[in-house]
């Protein structure tokens, strides 16, 4: 299984396809769409009632535009890429990147163990994912691994 920062990099290119992001920082508003998106999945499953919000996104019961992980995500890539690259309104646009992104999840989390749906079972193996350092909580620790300097 790839990772699942990979798949969701994979969402991000399939939507950002046919958007004009200037060539100079379109690696930086890709991965840092990419990560503002796993950041918010990471924190999320963190809280409780997470798991079941991250469930109704992927499953389709909740709207993606209107759900608290695509707020999270959407301040997180908002204050930790856009305002760095200082791109104005240019970055207002951006941002609508960050719904449908979140919308396709439901492509990245499927139906892992087998029972013909989306469960928590299925949940915690793609956040878990098959190996040491994958899946979601794998990434969230490389990720604080790097900021902290691998500790």
């Amino acid at each position: 299984m790839a990772s699942i920062l990979d798949l969701i990099s994979g969402q991000v290119n399939a939507v950002a396809g046919n958007v004009n992001i200037p060539a100079n920082i379109k690696d930086q508003v890709l991965g840092g769409l990419s990560n503002s998106v796993l950041g918010s999945l990471t924190q999320t499953v963190a809280k409780p009632g997470g798991v079941d919000l991250i469930q109704q996104l992927v499953t389709g019961k909740a709207d993606a535009a209107t759900s608290p992980i695509t707020a999270l995500a959407t301040q997180l890539f908002s204050g930790n890429v856009l305002k760095k690259l200082n791109l104005g309104q240019a970055g207002n646009s951006l941002l609508a990147l960050v719904p449908m992104v979140m919308g396709r999840l439901g492509n990245i989390i499927k139906d892992q163990d087998g029972d013909g749906d989306i469960d928590f079972n299925d949940l915690i193996v793609a956040l878990k994912g098959s190996g040491s350092g994958s899946g979601i909580l794998g990434a969230a620790k490389g990720i604080l691994g790097s900021l902290l300097g691998g500790k």
